[in-house]
């Protein structure tokens, strides 16, 4: 659950971002990419951008 910064309120989760086949983030070096998710708060209207596994995109093991 991410709160928003702004309000508060309980944020709305996964919307997905596009353009194309999306836009992913990845490290420079390295093969390990990540797509860029949104949450959108229903109360103020604001958005996060995030990325659900960020262990893949450092290349940290999961304990």
């Amino acid at each position: 659950m991410r709160k928003c910064i702004r309000c508060g309120a309980e944020m709305e989760e996964n919307y997905k971002i596009t353009s194309g086949y999306g836009i992913v983030i990845r490290p420079e070096k390295g093969r390990n990419a990540v797509k860029l998710k949104a949450a959108v708060c229903p109360q103020c209207g604001e958005a996060s951008i995030y990325v659900d596994d960020p262990d893949k995109l450092i290349g940290r093991k999961k304990a």
